[in-house]
């Protein structure tokens, strides 16, 4: 399947809460995040941090109402934040989610994000529940307008790096792409999970130099 690319990193906020998690990551970053607003379906909050090459970093945090015991997405935030927070998982933008759709057997879940500048965001995903069994796996997400996407204005701070816990061929297989294909700009460390599957560390260049999270 083509027309796929590594969209944002998803980052969890610990039991610190969300404001010192996200003042500790601005402080090693070297740069400030931005209110993204509330997922309105999934019980969620994010602050964003535009990156370079159309990608961002969101953290994410999960709020005390019904939708976040409902939602895949809010479930998987929680579990997350229960075990201490950290790195929640990558995230993959496909062109053509209909046919991903059909790939995986299910229907997209619409979403949305209320932005503090009035903005409305909208898109559609699909893949969480995946996640949530397995967390090396990505999840999938269509735009419903680019222009309006969170990475617009990122500059100074670039991801070059990725640590996974897992197997490319499980992932390639998930996606229907080879993995290492879809992360051909960046190095990626393929490592046995030692525990637990998932996204391990990533890291970035940054006006404090090269930063591992």
């Amino acid at each position: 399947m083509t027309g796929m690319r590594l969209d944002h990193l998803s980052y969890a906020c610990g039991p610190e809460g969300c404001r010192a998690t996200v003042e500790r990551l601005s402080t090693l970053l070297g740069a400030e995040f931005v209110d993204g607003g509330v997922h309105p379906r999934f019980g969620t909050v994010n602050h964003i941090l535009p990156l370079e090459n159309d990608r961002y970093i969101e953290v994410v945090d999960v709020l005390d109402h019904p939708a976040s015991d409902k939602a895949p997405f809010g479930q998987a935030v929680r579990a997350r934040k229960e075990l201490g927070g950290g790195w929640l998982g990558w995230v993959v933008a496909v062109r053509d989610m209909e046919r991903m759709e059909q790939r995986l057997g299910r229907q997209a879940v619409p979403g949305n994000r209320h932005r503090p500048d009035g903005v409305n965001l909208t898109w559609r995903q699909i893949g969480v529940k995946g996640l949530i069994a397995d967390p090396q796996l990505p999840f999938f997400i269509h735009w419903d307008d680019l222009g309006e996407h969170p990475s617009v204005g990122g500059k100074g701070i670039k991801l070059t790096a990725l640590e996974i816990a897992g197997d490319p061929v499980r992932v390639t297989d998930w996606i229907g792409h080879p993995a290492d294909h879809l992360l051909n700009d960046l190095d990626v460390a393929w490592v046995g999970p030692n525990g637990q599957p998932g996204l391990n560390a990533a890291v970035f260049d940054t006006p404090n130099g090269i930063v591992r999270l």
